[in-house]
């Protein structure tokens, strides 16, 4: 079953003296959490009443999160998304959702999606089944993904399995 929330970031840190707090996002694009009109910790719903970028962060005021003391209660706490807040383009999924697909090369199950890296390039998928794989997660090398398939079908080559001798 599908968490209704997904992690997107943490809170670092504060900033300033009227309760914004520092994010250190977990998305692709950090600026995609700027589109969000509320978050969630440890259940309870905090509307945004600004956000902005600074460098890799985001720098978030929560309302009911009004001075520095309020913030510092925050700090290192994991900031949520609602799923009902986005929409996913075609072929796109959430890595949350991914891991744990069985994972297809050939027609033949090789293993589970157990991770996905993020590299500068591109993602990688580690695969762990009878061996381990390191796949680049390009069009090359990856189907587009199906969400109702409930499998991640893949095109292998000489040297993505790790464990090879």
């Amino acid at each position: 079953m599908k968490d209704n929330f997904l992690p997107t970031g943490q809170i670092v840190n504060t900033h300033g003296l009227r309760g914004d707090v520092k994010v250190m996002p977990w998305a692709d694009d950090p600026d995609d959490l700027l589109d969000f009109d509320r978050f969630f910790i440890d259940g309870k719903e905090y509307a945004v009443q600004h956000s902005s970028r600074q460098k890799s962060m985001i720098l978030l005021k929560l309302k009911g999160v009004d001075s520095i003391d309020d913030a510092m209660k925050l700090r290192n706490k994991e900031l949520m998304i609602c799923r009902d807040d986005i929409e996913l383009e075609e072929g796109v999924m959430f890595i949350a959702d991914m891991i744990g697909l069985p994972v297809e090369a050939d027609g033949v199950v090789i293993g589970k999606l157990t991770d996905v890296l993020t590299m500068p390039g591109n993602d990688v998928y580690v695969v762990k089944g009878e061996h381990e794989y390191m796949i680049p997660a390009v069009q090359e090398y990856v189907e587009p993904l199906n969400a109702g398939d409930g499998v991640i079908r893949v095109h292998l080559i000489e040297g993505m399995q790790t464990d090879a001798d």
